[in-house]
């Protein structure tokens, strides 16, 4: 009898543990919560089924790289260094993530691009109407 109940016991353990374990229900969305800034590092597209990225032009020259900064509030601040004494140009504008998408909006102009990759390290974008990646770092 006491065997019965340890087996038993042994038993629903581990059919407790496997179905905790089975699935995440995330369908392929990152958990990784999107808010913070993130430097603006390449661009690219998709030549023939590959990646093809380079450093992002956008970024002037012996200042610091533009930035993307993604607030709880949902503000979306966008900014740009520009010139020989780098001035600073902030844009401010909202976001919405749905899922594995994100839509910025400035003012009248609206973007919505799939969330290729998202890391602690890197926010990686494909535009939806143009298919330009833009890749940011942490």
């Amino acid at each position: 009898m006491k065997t019965k109940r340890i087996l038993f016991g042994l038993l629903l353990s581990m059919g407790l543990f496997a179905a905790s374990c089975s699935s995440d229900d995330n369908d392929g969305e990152t958990i990784v919560p999107i808010q913070g800034v993130y430097n603006l590092s390449q661009t690219g597209t998709i030549i023939d089924g590959k990646e093809v990225l380079i450093d992002a032009p956008q970024n002037q020259a012996g200042c610091k790289k533009d930035y993307l900064d993604l607030r709880l509030s949902n503000a979306a601040v966008i900014g740009d260094y520009n010139g020989s004494d780098c001035a600073l140009v902030e844009t401010t504008g909202t976001y919405v993530r749905s899922h594995n998408d994100l839509t910025l909006t400035v003012g009248a102009l609206s973007s919505t691009s799939d969330i290729m990759n998202l890391t602690n390290k890197e926010l990686k974008l494909k535009d939806k109407a143009t298919g330009i990646i833009t890749v940011y770092t942490r």
